[in-house]
Order: C-alpha cells, then structure tokens, then sequence
C-alpha cells in the first residue's frame, strides 16, 4: 500500500489504475483491491474521470508528525511579521533525504509567484533554503549530492561542483544563502538558517522575491531577526519540557 501510495508525486497528483500498475509493478487486479480499499478509509479519493488522488485521511495523519508539526506552530507568527515587512513570499523548510521539504508558506496576491507550495520537495543545489540546508550539513552528504549530479533548472543554476561548493563555504560563513534565477526565471531567494537548543540548523527561512524587484540585502535584517526568533522560541520550549 505504501509503495501505491509513494506513486503520488507533485507532478503526477493523479493516477489511473494502469498508472498506478506502472509505477508499482503491481497487477492491476491487486492495485485495483488496494486502491478500493484505500477509498473506503479514505486515504485516497476517487474522481468522476476514475482517476485517484491522495485522501484528506493522508493529510490529517501527516498533520500529526511531530517535528514539523512543533517547528512550524513556533515559526508562524514570526513568519507573518516578515511576510508584513516584506511582502514578499516566505518559505520554511528542512532536509528530508537528499531534497528539501516545504513545510509552511506564506504568500501574497502581489507577491512573485513560485513553483515551491507546502508539503512539496525540491533540489537543494538550486534553492536559497537547500543550500543554507546543504552548508550545515556533513562533508560526506555534500560530496553525496554532488556526485549523484547537479539538474540545470535555469541557465544561472550551479551544476559545477567546485563552484558550488565555494558558495556553500560563502552561506556557511555569512550566515546567508542568495540564489538568484536558479530555479526558476524572474525569482531570487534569500535564505538564512534555524538552530535547535543545540545550535544545530534544523530548518532554513526564506524570502522568495522578483529578481527586479529590490536589492536582496534591503530584506536581510528582518530575515535574521525572524530566523534568530524563531530558534529562540524553539530553545525555550526544550529548555520548558526539560
């Protein structure tokens, strides 16, 4: 069921029975008992057009994974006041696997609009918070990602190992990560880290704003402050359950 279930993607939201077939390997006969199955808990949805998709059951039991769950109802009302600031987008995201996972956003109707939405994962090479994610990270997991090869999004994304590693020391240093048009046109990405009690990065904060729309360091300060409230906030709730 899991494997029916992982052939959901952002892309292939979805999924005919045949698909489903293809994508797991499975008889059509066992995808079709299962995928029933599946509808009567609710866990996936049937369409008029006899395509499946992913079930409101799915979305409440996803609501209840603790890690996210906790940093994100800390990181809200920080996330809000730099939205307010800013009025530009603002991403939360932590390292799942070799991607980067969404795990809250806020946007505006004259905000830029962006490929990224909540519970969705992307390249970590090519993003502002992927890149503050892969900076912190073991020396083995960046030469990992590097040599399993850099997608070009855009004709700015860094596919160049040496390059990218440079720019990870200059995110490591600077405390900021900027990717300007990597991952898609007309975008730049302003990122900066979370620390946990232990100072150690679990997630990353972004503004995601049009490339001609301000200098990216005009929005800076309110980014690390938000960032720096928000590892606060997270300190203080071990330091209470301790």
């Amino acid at each position: 069921m899991f494997s029916l279930l992982n052939a959901f993607t952002p892309d292939t939201p979805c999924l005919r029975l045949v698909d489903l077939a293809a994508a797991t390997g499975l008889p059509v006969s066992t995808v079709h008992r299962m995928a029933t199955e599946l509808v009567a808990l609710n866990a996936l949805a049937k369409g008029a057009d006899g395509g499946y998709r992913i079930g409101l059951r799915m979305w409440e039991l996803g609501a209840l994974c603790p890690q996210p769950r906790t940093l994100r109802d800390v990181s809200l009302p920080f996330m809000h006041d730099l939205h307010d600031a800013t009025g530009e987008n603002v991403h939360l995201a932590v390292l799942a696997g070799d991607d980067v996972l969404y795990v809250q956003r806020l946007w505006g109707r004259r905000s830029v609009g962006v490929v990224s939405h909540i519970g969705g994962r992307y390249p970590l090479h090519a993003t502002g918070v992927g890149k503050v994610l892969l900076s912190h990270s073991a020396r083995e997991f960046q030469e990992r990602v590097l040599q399993a090869g850099l997608k070009r999004y855009t004709p700015y994304t860094i596919v160049m190992p040496g390059m990218l590693m440079r720019s990870l020391q200059d995110v490591r240093r600077t405390g900021i990560a900027r990717c300007v048009e990597e991952l898609k046109l007309g975008t730049v990405s302003v990122a900066t880290p979370v620390f946990d009690h232990d100072q150690r990065v679990v997630a990353a904060l972004s503004v995601v704003m049009h490339s001609n729309s301000r200098s990216s360091s005009s929005i800076e300060p309110a980014l690390r402050m938000a960032a720096r409230s928000i590892s606060r906030e997270l300190a203080k709730g071990y330091e209470a359950v301790g």
